[in-house]
């Protein structure tokens, strides 16, 4: 390839891969959808493989087009992160700072402080990621993560947060009308509210509770949606501490199962000296702090 390809072929590239058709990658993209298939016809040319196939459905990726996907994506992720580093130029706070957090803590935990946060500083913008996926920081998917485990990345600024402690709670009308466990053989006799799919924390979860996926009578892989069932009354499940005191829920079974999830924040360390991530990570620690400190008060 003696030619230099541009970004704006693997950004369309990227599109078609994500969406699976031209007409979805164009709509992501805000371009004419011949645009896109000018560009994915033109990114082949240029590399000299086949990257789709034509189906009924939209394009299907062949291998060549997966292989390439991971370098393609970090391009992707170096560009946005140049346009929010383009973006705080200037005197004072300002810019764009995009912050990765689990479901719970983006939707239940992060709002007030980044209102109190945009309050302070008008010229700041925030975008909140919510994924319970490790966002890479060192290709710049994130410029902060707010993570339940600690970062072992190397070139990280981290800071612990603390132990945010989750159980197993309901609703008063819930345990009014079934009763209130009092050991663990009792979840048999009571709607328990859990995940789908195995995950890491459900199998840290099961060594000291029965919680397979068997067990659970409601079982949904977003946090957001147990949380929700909890709150209607559905059943018991596993809530955050400090939320289900908030909400006025009632722990069960307190003793028996208590699982501490070591909170982090972190970010990349050549960003220490840009205004609007260090004060964005500051008034994260605060805020955070003041949520783990929500479940001793």
């Amino acid at each position: 390839m003696a030619q230099r390809i541009e970004w704006a072929l693997y950004r369309s590239f990227l599109a078609v891969l994500t969406e699976g058709s031209l007409s979805g990658a164009a709509r992501a993209l805000d371009i004419a959808q011949p645009t896109v298939g000018r560009h994915v016809a033109a990114l082949e040319r240029a590399l000299g493989i086949p990257l789709f196939t034509r189906s009924q459905t939209g394009l299907l990726p062949l291998e060549s087009a997966l292989s390439l996907r991971p370098y393609a994506e970090a391009m992707s992720s170096a560009a946005a992160a140049l346009e929010r580093a383009a973006s705080s130029q200037g005197s004072g706070v300002r810019g764009v700072v995009r912050v990765t957090a689990s479901e719970v803590i983006g939707v239940e935990v992060l709002p007030p402080i980044i209102a109190r946060l945009r309050e302070e500083n008008p010229d700041l913008q925030i975008e909140i990621v919510l994924s319970n996926r490790m966002q890479d920081l060192l290709q710049r998917e994130a410029d902060i993560a707010v993570r339940m485990t600690r970062p072992d990345q190397e070139l990280l600024i981290a800071r612990r947060i603390g132990y945010v402690h989750v159980g197993l709670y309901a609703t008063k009308q819930y345990l009014q009308q079934h009763g209130t466990p009092a050991t663990t053989t009792d979840l048999q006799r009571h709607t328990l509210i859990g995940f789908d799919q195995p995950t890491a924390f459900l199998r840290a979860a099961s060594k000291s509770l029965p919680l397979r996926r068997e067990a659970f009578a409601m079982r949904a892989d977003s946090d957001l949606a147990q949380l929700a069932l909890i709150r209607s009354g559905a059943g018991i499940g596993i809530c955050q501490v400090p939320i289900g005191r908030r909400d006025g829920l009632v722990r069960v079974l307190a003793k028996q199962f208590s699982l501490p999830l070591d909170t982090w924040i972190a970010m990349h360390e050549d960003l220490r000296n840009s205004p609007r991530c260090r004060v964005t990570f500051d008034a994260l620690v605060e805020g955070l702090r003041d949520h783990v400190a929500g479940a001793t008060r």
